[in-house]
């Protein structure tokens, strides 16, 4: 979802909404069917799958009520192509995957676990959400979306180490510690991302944190216990559900395009140039 609203943001900031003759907005479709067929192009996966939040309220809204609270409606001419997207998607024969009550990112962790674990298959996982990166792991990338077409930057638990001194599983304690501003949960009033890194490469983990509070400096330590019950539900916000009632079938995600339905779909949306851009002709 969050790769709709970048490609929305993209024209729309400048003023210009692609749209057809009828007046339908089509401008975050068409900039993320660029983004999304970029990546099939850089990455070359042999299936694919595409997930989506459903809407509404989740589980971590009901954990806390204020989770997201923070975020304005989606624009007016957005709110039409969340379904306009998946249409899209169905004739590029990519599953929608999607669960109620969940987030988009729920339904990836789900989904990459199973692979890993259930089939032979390494999964990469395109997103600009830095979340993610706690998914990583011997046989799960996560590819970092960056500004412009075609700028990744893929992350490995090597990779990870190497430019943020983490390990996935601390990922999460980044969270608890630091909370996140874009979900409006607050993790320990007080403590940035400085010391949350600190304190997570010194004791390894928030259980660390926690055995070894005689070890802080009193005003850290006045802070955590003054946020003690904020600090493991701003951990418990921030991690990846991976046990979401989803599946998709591999031989329902083999990346498969169907020239024709492709070119149908572009063309009811006045779109063709981009079926041309990715290279699919009709016949």
């Amino acid at each position: 979802m969050a790769v709709l609203f970048r490609a929305f943001y993209a024209t729309s900031a400048s003023g210009y909404i692609r749209r057809t003759k009828a007046g339908v907005p089509t401008n975050a479709v068409y900039g993320f069917i660029r983004y999304f067929w970029d990546a099939v192009q850089t990455f070359g996966p042999s299936h694919v799958v595409c997930c989506w939040d459903m809407g509404g309220k989740t589980f971590r809204g009901e954990e806390y009520a204020a989770y997201k609270g923070n975020r304005p409606e989606a624009p007016g001419d957005l709110i039409p192509q969340f379904a306009l997207i998946r249409e899209v998607m169905d004739s590029l024969g990519i599953p929608n995957i999607g669960a109620q009550g969940y987030e988009a990112d729920d339904c990836i962790g789900t989904l990459a676990k199973y692979y890993t674990e259930q089939t032979d298959m390494n999964v990469m996982v395109l997103t600009g959400d830095h979340d993610m990166l706690q998914l990583i792991d011997d046989r799960t990338s996560i590819i970092i979306m960056k500004k412009g077409h075609g700028n990744y930057m893929v992350y490995t638990p090597e990779s990870l180490m190497t430019e943020k001194q983490l390990t996935p599983r601390q990922v999460i304690d980044m969270k608890g510690l630091m909370g996140d501003a874009s979900d409006n949960y607050p993790g320990v009033r007080g403590i940035g991302e400085k010391t949350a890194l600190k304190l997570v490469q010194e004791f390894g983990s928030i259980e660390g944190i926690l055995d070894n509070m005689d070890k802080l400096t009193p005003s850290v330590r006045n802070k955590i216990e003054n946020d003690l019950d904020m600090l493991h539900l701003s951990r418990k916000l921030a991690e990846i559900h991976c046990a979401v009632p989803v599946a998709c079938a591999l031989d329902v995600c083999e990346l498969r395009l169907d020239p024709d339905m492709v070119m149908d779909k572009f063309e009811q949306l006045e779109m063709k140039s981009l079926g041309s851009w990715m290279g699919v002709a009709i016949g």
